[in-house]
């Protein structure tokens, strides 16, 4: 019975070390969202029975074309920013090592010596005997020597506080880890809407030189009629503004695809070779063709961002835990063990074993209200963090229902769109076979070759929207590594 009583006491401090925790329960806030984000256009609205949790699609296989997917690879080897997240997860996992390291004793070794010669007068007061050989008459000489192992001030930590402590730096490091993959998947959207704005960019380039040649034919057969007579000088000079103003979208649109290629070589971190660069847009698929539907909510807790959040959150519910116990005593322990003798030749013979242990307790009794503070501090900071989660999912909320929003009604733009730009030519070409037959005015052949000029650049610009809709999606859904 005495054997079961002493082995009870033992395992008691293990047992309250291991089962007193001060941080409050954790429970992870509802969604502050409608179940299910759709579009809110048409029946998918409110059509929830179909809403899907899966996990984000990965980029490689998000995104289809081989050179956008050697540009964004090239990017994640060479970003700096990403590299600084990178780093960052580094700082956050040596921080979190160093706070996990206080739950455990540091144990350090030692050895010293004292040699000291005095008066043989005083030999009394020190407890000494005899002269040392080669010493004075008159004097004692001690050699005392001591090798030590020993604990400092470790903190026993009975009420959580470094344990609490060290999971907050444990969900700081989570956090970063989060941040990282959500820097990764900006990055890859950012990369893939500079080269799909290259691809219109030079696109649109080609299309300026295009009209800027019909308009220079334009202008020389106007220019003979106007030496004929057959044209006036007003049909002349509105030929010409139209040349002149295609010959201004020419520069305009070299120095934006030089910039549009500057940019991206900044986001990928170095020169883009020519080979992985598109030619236009119109021949470009950049993303799969499926996408996904009705969602459910929690889908966007798998969003880097979110789940960022939520462990921002829960380190802040650790460090109420540890405000907390700083009002309970804080346990600490100093000991040693180790060898003394007045000789080193028998510093580690029997006899010579030495040790000492100096438990100590402190209890704050009166801070000038430096505890309560702190724990008034640690709460308005959980609940920060709690908005600043919720915040993080309501973004993301909107920016998917905005996406789906644009991909129910991108494709009936884009056919109406398909449908004017053929019209528009169509117009065109009858235009210029009733000018040249006499039956209508130079002005209606001009303003059809207008009409048709930004029928096209509209076409394009509503096939980049088209495409970079898409790379909004992926990453407004958080993704994939």
């Amino acid at each position: 019975m005495i054997k079961h009583s002493k082995t009870l006491a033992l395992l008691a401090p293990g047992l309250l070390l291991a089962g007193c925790n001060m941080a409050p329960h954790y429970v992870r806030p509802d969604l502050p969202v409608a179940p299910s984000v759709s579009s809110g256009i048409g029946q998918e609205a409110d059509t929830q029975a179909q809403a899907s949790d899966a996990a984000p699609m990965a980029w490689k296989d998000y995104f289809t074309d081989a050179r956008l997917r050697a540009v964004i690879g090239l990017s994640l080897e060479n970003n700096r920013d990403l590299r600084v997240a990178v780093a960052h997860i580094a700082q956050a996992r040596a921080r979190y090592k160093v706070q996990g390291a206080d739950l455990f004793p540091t144990i350090s070794a030692g050895a010293s010596g004292d040699i000291a010669q005095v008066p043989s007068g005083l030999s009394g007061l020190t407890g000494g005997s005899g002269g040392s050989a080669g010493g004075p008459a008159n004097s004692t000489r001690y050699n005392l020597y001591r090798g030590q192992l020993g604990v400092s001030a470790w903190e026993i930590d009975l009420f959580g506080r470094v344990r609490n402590l060290t999971q907050a730096a444990q969900e700081e490091y989570f956090a970063s880890i989060d941040n990282r993959a959500a820097a990764q998947v900006s990055l890859v959207s950012e990369v893939a809407n500079a080269w799909l704005q290259l691809a219109a960019d030079r696109e649109q380039l080609a299309i300026a030189r295009d009209t800027h040649a019909a308009f220079a034919q334009t202008l020389e057969i106007t220019q003979d009629r106007a030496k004929m007579g057959v044209a006036s000088d007003l049909d002349l000079q509105q030929a010409r503004t139209s040349f002149e103003q295609a010959r201004a979208d020419i520069a305009r649109l070299t120095t934006t695809v030089a910039q549009d290629r500057n940019a991206l070589d900044l986001l990928v971190g170095t020169p883009v070779g020519d080979a992985m660069l598109p030619e236009g847009l119109d021949t470009t698929e950049a993303t799969i063709g499926q996408l996904p539907g009705g969602l459910a909510s929690s889908v966007l807790l798998k969003r880097p961002d979110v789940s960022s959040a939520e462990h921002d959150l829960r380190s802040a519910n650790a460090n109420i835990g540890a405000a907390r116990a700083a009002f309970f005593p804080q346990i600490s322990l100093t000991a040693a063990v180790g060898t003394m003798s007045m000789g080193f030749a028998n510093l580690f013979r029997d006899g010579s074993l030495n040790w000492s242990a100096s438990p100590s307790a402190t209890l704050p009794i009166f801070d000038m209200g430096k505890n309560i503070n702190n724990l008034r501090y640690a709460k308005a900071t959980r609940d920060a963090m709690v908005a600043t989660y919720e915040k993080a999912i309501q973004t993301a909320f909107r920016e998917t229902a905005d996406a789906l929003a644009r991909r129910e009604t991108i494709g009936t733009q884009l056919d109406a769109q398909q449908k004017r730009e053929g019209a528009a030519h169509s117009a065109l070409t009858i235009a210029q076979a009733r000018y040249k037959e006499g039956v209508d005015p130079f002005l209606t052949t001009l303003d059809s070759e207008r009409t048709y000029y930004a029928a096209r650049q509209d076409l394009v610009s509503v096939r980049l929207e088209r495409q970079t809709n898409a790379v909004e999606l992926f990453r407004a859904l958080g993704g994939g590594v």
